[in-house]
């Protein structure tokens, strides 16, 4: 796999079924890397960006 992911493959590396999902993440910080017309999203921002917003839920 490529290290920049379509929207389409950046869905299915997250594990979301639904763009609304994706588009969340965007809106709360997720870099998308645009050329032209083309918008592409990076493994490597996607991993960091999920690292940097986990938390511990305590039972």
């Amino acid at each position: 796999m490529t290290e920049y992911l379509s929207y389409k493959s950046a869905m299915k590396y997250l594990g979301f079924e639904s763009y609304k999902s994706l588009a969340r993440l965007i809106e709360a910080g997720l870099p998308v890397i645009t050329v032209g017309r083309t918008k592409k999203i990076s493994k490597t921002a996607i991993d960091k960006f999920m690292k940097e917003h986990e938390t511990i839920v305590s039972k």
